[in-house]
């Protein structure tokens, strides 16, 4: 069993931009499926304090992504939640 981003004090270099490290913060993810589009806030991350790109660990992914499908299954047009551990 893996340790969670929340869990862990390490630190990487940003994948984007080559210039940041990352630290635990939050990020807001945009998904979009069909005519659906699912806005989740407050969801824990590693965050590059140089350009704002998010890294989410599997278990908060697989949180995200069915949440998002519980509303596009719902066929909401447009729908923001906030992220339920």
């Amino acid at each position: 069993m893996g340790i969670g981003l929340q869990d862990q004090e390490a630190f990487m270099k940003c994948a984007i931009c080559r210039q940041g490290d990352t630290g635990l913060g939050h990020a807001t993810v945009v998904l979009e499926r069909g005519p659906s589009v699912v806005i989740v806030r407050d969801v824990p991350a590693q965050v590059c304090v140089n350009c704002g790109e998010y890294y989410l660990d599997e278990p908060v992914s697989a949180k995200v992504l069915a949440q998002a499908e519980d509303a596009a299954n719902r066929r909401a047009e447009i729908e923001i939640i906030r992220y339920a551990a």
